[in-house]
């Protein structure tokens, strides 16, 4: 990086680790001072993506190191070392989960600080002590819920590493809690976001499977979506994320063999092949001859109703603090 004309979009100038910064691990080494007192205290000492990434935690539970990086540094190592300042500070907290005969990933998670200031900044109240250790407990003891919910979060993450380089914006993020009230709980997708080029927009309701459930169990999702659309819900394509080609392929000729859908089902996998959305991944089930770009499926945003959240707003860009 040479200057600010070389920095891809959103990221700060001056995203290069400090002289004589350490590259270390998630601050597993060193003893974490009490948390500050206040908000106020710290604000000195934080960034405009520090907020966003306090947002971020607290609407989609957990991100790892390589997700943040991809999102809002240029560099792993500033990365570590930033975040290792914010867990000092109180501002976001980590843990390291562990499966049989291994350890995953270090994974962050909203700590005291990070949590009184969304909650403050959103109109809520702050959670107190026990209460969000309670919150971050149920996060790190949910295992068996870790791979979807990192998974889910990774394709967006995607999105928003393709927006630093290209003309596209992911300019909607919602994890399933919150597309579910948006809806009048109608339905329960894995998530919902809107991807926006210059010229086209896209809007989607995503189903992120792991391989768990059987191929019926995938397709009766699919009946309330069409439900949801007629009672004047969106008319947006459901996404679905299958783990490889061959369950890609079973549940194309399941869901033939079901007869009409009623509602636009586009599929693709969670290969690397497969980790810029936007690009030509997703299969129509019943028009699987070619994959299509994600901006090539039919999606009116529509306006917002009782049971439709309609167009986003600027202020719901996850990347909105950084302009």
């Amino acid at each position: 990086m040479t200057g600010a004309a070389n920095q891809p979009r959103n990221i700060p100038e001056g995203d290069i680790s400090r002289p004589g910064a350490g590259d270390s691990g998630p601050a597993s080494r060193r003893t974490p001072s009490s948390p500050a007192p206040s908000l106020a205290s710290i604000s000195p000492r934080l960034e405009p993506r520090d907020y966003v990434l306090a947002h971020l935690l607290h609407q989609h539970r957990t991100l790892t190191t390589e997700q943040i990086t991809a999102m809002l540094f240029t560099s792993p190592r500033t990365c570590r070392n930033r975040l290792n300042v914010l867990r000092r500070l109180g501002w976001i907290d980590w843990f390291q989960p562990i499966q049989p005969g291994a350890r995953l990933p270090v994974h962050w998670i909203t700590g005291p600080l990070s949590a009184r200031y969304v909650a403050l900044a959103t109109g809520g109240r702050p959670p107190t002590a026990k209460a969000l250790r309670e919150t971050q407990d149920r996060i790190v003891a949910a295992t068996s819920h870790l791979a979807h919910t990192v998974g889910t979060n990774q394709f967006f993450v995607d999105l928003i590493a393709a927006s630093r380089t290209n003309s596209g914006r992911l300019t909607r993020w919602w994890a399933g809690p919150a597309i579910a009230g948006a809806t009048g709980r109608r339905v329960h997708p894995d998530g919902h976001g809107v991807w926006q080029e210059p010229d086209a927009t896209v809007a989607w309701l995503l189903e992120f499977d792991t391989g768990t459930e059987s191929l019926p169990v995938v397709a009766a999702k699919l009946p309330p979506y069409r439900r949801l659309r007629e009672a004047g819900g969106p008319d947006w394509p459901v996404l679905i994320l299958l783990p490889g080609p061959d369950r890609e392929t079973h549940l194309h000729q399941h869901l033939s063999r079901a007869g009409r859908i009623g509602v636009t089902v586009a599929t693709a996998t969670h290969a690397p092949a497969h980790r810029d959305p936007t690009g030509p991944i997703w299969r129509l089930v019943g028009n699987g001859r070619r994959r299509h770009r994600l901006t090539d499926l039919p999606a009116d945003l529509g306006t917002a109703g009782g049971f439709h959240p309609g167009p986003p707003t600027p202020e719901q860009d996850p990347l909105y603090l950084l302009g």
